[in-house]
């Protein structure tokens, strides 16, 4: 396995301690060191629950809003008619409408990073539940994406609030911003994620919540953080 890593990566992981959990200021740090990329990485939070992800009760999703943005151009679309629509218009969504936008997407159209619609869209825009869902684009009340106030959504979504969701195998994974952030930046991300995903405990979960917590950009090894400073309540 080790040999199909490239040279860079195995110069990477040789300055990560790997028996080491780093407060999350020396996991910033640490991964700066590492060898950059010719682009602009994205630096994750993958997190493993100590939650069975096949009961319902045991769901983990959310949103956090970052400190800091995302560093990510977010387009949006947006199922909204008359002053909803309007309003969402003038919050910078780069699409907006209802019949001719339901249509477009389900002939396949997908240039958009989320969806969001209003309360009385959504009977219509549940009919793309098997384009929307697969890819995470679904607009749900429990993230903020079916509201009346379409201008708020929208200008929280651009400025960086990003959603969370539990996978099939128990992890979450949240993107903290980018590599060229400044390392407080991505500290102050990184904590608001950190505790966004602890709140969001479901009350069925039993014993360690937060198991491991690894930083990582898109090129580079992981870091891991420790959650102790995390978890006191």
């Amino acid at each position: 396995m080790q040999k199909s890593r490239s040279k860079r990566y195995r110069a990477a992981a040789e300055k990560v301690d790997g028996s080491k959990k780093y407060q999350l200021s020396e996991a910033v740090k640490t991964l700066k060191t590492l060898p950059p990329t010719k682009f602009d990485q994205t630096v994750t939070l993958s997190f493993k629950l100590g939650v069975d992800p096949k009961q319902s009760d045991q769901m983990v999703r959310g949103t956090c809003p970052l400190p800091n943005g995302s560093g990510k151009n977010v387009r949006v679309l947006v199922f909204a008619t008359g002053q909803s629509a309007d309003a969402a218009k003038e919050a910078g969504a780069e699409f907006v409408g209802f019949e001719d936008l339901i249509k477009k997407v389900t002939g396949g159209f997908s240039d958009f990073d989320v969806a969001i619609a209003t309360p009385s869209a959504m009977a219509e825009v549940r009919k793309l539940g098997k384009v929307l869902g697969p890819r995470g684009l679904m607009p749900n009340p429990k993230t903020g994406t079916v509201t009346d106030d379409t201008a708020k959504a929208v200008k929280e979504v651009k400025a960086g609030r990003v959603e969370f969701k539990l996978d099939k195998n128990g992890n979450v994974a949240v993107p903290v911003g980018k590599f060229s952030f400044e390392d407080l930046a991505l500290v102050e991300n990184g904590s608001a994620v950190i505790d966004a995903v602890v709140k969001a405990r479901p009350a069925t979960a039993k014993g360690s919540f937060v198991e491991s917590i690894t930083l990582a950009a898109t090129m580079t090894p992981g870091v891991s953080v420790d959650p102790t400073p995390y978890l006191k309540h």
